[in-house]
């Protein structure tokens, strides 16, 4: 998944998207993309201090073999600086943290970006619990749907993995605007068949793609 552009021809897409899609069902959707879920420097600057600390282990017993003297002040010295060297190197260039941490802690991170999105924008407010999310953070990788209760209730979880799967692909595919549009109308798809709309049905959310 590369960090494609939306335009504001794009933006217009997805809001289309959402409003065809509300007009079947009583249910809310909300759109949120993030360039990152989090900077990643201390998670980074402790893997990459880690490693060379190991490397510097191996330097030690590559000189204790050779017979070569090298005095402990030195050698400290020789780790700390190049520990900093280190730091500010990824402290300057934030996408070489990306190659430093686990795949486990940046998808962790992103769905806690997710979550947080979810009850930030309210989506858990609406009335009748039928609120969802569609959320993707670029730099992990990463895309979620994530519904309130009163959905949860109705539709399994590998309903939305599809869904999931497909905007995955065409984010992939540098078609970012392209997936979103595909998974709202699956998410409508499945609300509309579950929730329908009701006479006198309000909208509760705005209807647009928000970038963070």
């Amino acid at each position: 998944m590369t960090a494609p552009t939306l335009n504001p021809g794009d933006h217009d897409r997805i809001a289309a998207a959402i409003r065809d899609a509300e007009s079947q069902t009583a249910g809310e959707i909300y759109c949120v993309v993030a360039r990152r879920s989090d900077g990643y420097f201390f998670p980074a600057a402790f893997s990459v201090t880690l490693g060379i600390l190991l490397v510097s282990l191996a330097a030690a017993a590559a000189l204790e073999y050779w017979w070569i003297a090298m005095r402990l002040p030195h050698f400290v010295i020789v780790q700390l600086l190049a520990a900093a060297a280190a730091c500010a190197l990824i402290w300057q260039f934030p996408g070489l943290r990306l190659w430093l941490v686990p795949r486990s802690l940046l998808w962790r991170s992103a769905h806690a970006n997710a979550l947080r999105q979810f009850h930030a924008r309210n989506i858990h407010l609406t009335n009748a619990r039928t609120g969802v999310l569609v959320f993707v953070s670029i730099a992990e990788r990463y895309a979620a749907v994530i519904a309130d209760a009163g959905i949860n209730a109705k539709v399994e979880q590998g309903q939305w993995d599809g869904i999931v799967a497909e905007l995955i692909g065409h984010a992939r595919d540098d078609r970012l605007a392209d997936g979103f549009v595909t998974a709202i109308a699956g998410v409508g798809t499945l609300l509309a068949r579950h929730f329908p709309v009701q006479q006198g049905d309000a909208n509760e959310l705005d209807d647009h793609l928000v970038e963070i």
